[in-house]
């Protein structure tokens, strides 16, 4: 009878929330429509569906079986992390007990000074022990790497936790991505390094032109073409770099903006709609650069930003803003700038993931599922 109550009352509970988070909205283009799917507690077993009927689910980290494998989520969302199918079963859903560094496949939790890393996979099934790290780990395009915990190193391990090599850098790195076999990564000097798959330095770049040298992001596209830069403070620069044939594979500058005085923290970056756009924070909202046109626009947005989708397909691409401490926003922007879409809602924390045409978002204690849809 308790169990019963228990999800009488979270239903009650999910149908509120859809009303107040859809309330306010302004919804997506006719072409395009946000339609959710279900919604789940991260304190509950029970997504309930888009038709409001709850779904019985287990936690694959208890001994349960019932989820999708082929659609895993990571997430990380207040006190918790783990990862959610397309349909609101967890293979896990734990309370955070030091720092999580989270992947698409892998995921790790580590103190201030690790003794050992215990590397995971998705359905919480041991992938890799490492003794005595002396450092932190980070997962990217499907490799392992460990940050030395002064923050100048970077080493790669194979998949029996073997160094394949080591790249000691003059300063602190602020920033680090991964695609194409290649490593890029700035630091806290205002460098910016490329490493080939063996660690060899390929490439080296100052951007300069700030009062302080630092570099804040950087990313770069999915076949090592492109590179995305945000460099310095006051004033603080994007710039796009290409890969040249004619000027022997070099890196050159393409387009470069000044973003006023500049945020002194990391700050967001992504190519997305198979980059075809790069985005990334500035002050009052966000910028997009059109990679074809070789066009930026800006667009003005209240606060700042929380969460970016670091897919964008479709022409369609979402942001959260942080308005206050406790008031959150999701926006729905189409490419290259218009805004067709707000909905706030009220959360201290706040997560957004995509994957193709399903968007993820979580405030509080709730994860929500939407489809993106042509209708």
């Amino acid at each position: 009878m308790a169990k019963e109550k228990k999800k009488i009352w979270l239903a009650v509970g999910v149908f509120c929330f859809i009303i107040y988070f859809f309330a306010a909205a302004r919804p997506v283009p006719l072409e395009m429509v946000l339609v959710p799917r279900w919604l789940s507690s991260l304190e509950s077993d029970y997504p309930v569906l888009t038709g409001g009927r709850l779904a019985e689910t287990a936690d694959v980290s208890d001994g349960g079986v019932d989820v999708d494998s082929g659609a895993l989520f990571p997430f990380a969302l207040g006190s918790r992390f783990g990862y959610v199918d397309s349909n609101g079963r967890f293979s896990i859903n734990q309370i955070k007990k030091g720092e999580i560094y989270l992947s698409e496949n892998l995921w790790s939790e580590y103190g201030t000074e690790p003794e050992r890393l215990e590397i995971r996979g998705k359905f919480n099934e041991a992938a890799l022990t490492v003794e005595d790290p002396r450092g932190y780990p980070c997962f990217l395009d499907g490799r392992i790497f460990l940050v030395g915990s002064e923050q100048n190193s970077l080493s790669e391990l194979d998949g029996s936790g073997n160094i394949l090599w080591t790249y000691e850098f003059a300063a602190p790195l602020t920033c680090i991505d991964a695609a194409a076999g290649l490593v890029l990564t700035g630091s806290i000097d205002g460098v910016v390094e490329l490493l080939d798959r063996n660690g060899k330095r390929v490439f080296f770049f100052e951007p300069g032109g700030s009062r302080y040298a630092v570099i804040a992001g950087c990313a770069i596209s999915r076949d090592g073409s492109r590179l995305g830069i945000i460099s310095g403070i006051g004033d603080q620069r994007f710039l796009m770099l290409e890969r040249f044939e004619d000027a022997n594979g070099e890196y050159q500058v393409v387009y470069h903006d000044f973003l006023e005085d500049g945020f002194r923290r990391p700050v967001h970056i992504a190519f997305i709609d198979r980059d075809r756009q790069i985005i990334f924070e500035r002050e009052g909202g966000v910028g997009v650069y059109e990679i074809r046109s070789r066009r930026g626009t800006n667009i003005a947005l209240e606060g700042e930003i929380s969460n970016i989708d670091s897919i964008g397909e479709n022409g369609i691409f979402f942001v959260i803003n942080s308005i206050s401490a406790a008031r959150k926003e999701l926006v729905g922007l189409r490419l290259p700038g218009r805004v067709v879409m707000r909905a706030p809602f009220k959360s201290a924390d706040a997560f957004l993931g995509r994957s193709g045409s399903r968007l993820l978002v979580g405030g509080g204690s709730t994860l929500a599922s939407f489809e993106l849809e042509k209708k």
